[in-house]
């Protein structure tokens, strides 16, 4: 398989992660208000080390089921989130995508435009079949990106990551 990344979009850079992005990603990472529906954080210095090092150590092996990219604004030179595709294990053509963005950035577009690109390589470059997602149900700006990239909810989860 051939790296499908980094994508360009009109605004942003979607490639991978290198170690001078550590302060960005702290910025959203340690955000109550970022992390508030999230499985993780908000993170201390140390977790966002830890994070950064084990991006730059995955990024060393391919073909990898998993891959983070950094979402840099361009205009600026700022990492301002992390959109991440996993791809499912076993026959199936499908992978699980996820993003995070610096709350500074919301309400902008950003979220929708990287996760547009990442959905569109997945299918034109990668050539799967399904790309699907999952957030709290109270995250009503996740799931209104997730629509407008063409997602339609399925379901629903009775108790969120956090709770059990």
């Amino acid at each position: 398989m051939r790296k499908w990344f980094p994508l360009p979009t009109p605004r942003l850079l979607l490639r991978e992660f290198v170690a001078a992005d550590e302060a960005d990603v702290h910025e959203y990472g340690s955000d109550l208000g970022v992390t508030e529906y999230t499985d993780w954080g908000p993170n201390t210095p140390a977790q966002t080390h830890d994070r950064i090092t084990g991006y730059l150590r995955e990024q060393q092996r391919w073909p990898r089921a998993e891959v983070s990219l950094a979402a840099e604004l361009r205009a600026e030179r700022k990492v301002i989130g992390t959109i991440r595709l996993s791809m499912t294990a076993g026959q199936a053509r499908a992978a699980d995508l996820g993003f995070v963005f610096n709350r500074r950035y919301w309400n902008q577009g950003y979220a929708t435009e990287a996760t547009s690109a990442v959905v569109e390589a997945a299918f034109a470059a990668l050539g799967l079949d399904r790309v699907w997602a999952t957030c709290d149900v109270r995250n009503i700006a996740s799931w209104r990106v997730m629509e407008k990239v063409g997602m339609h909810r399925e379901g629903f989860f009775q108790h969120d990551v956090r709770s059990g």
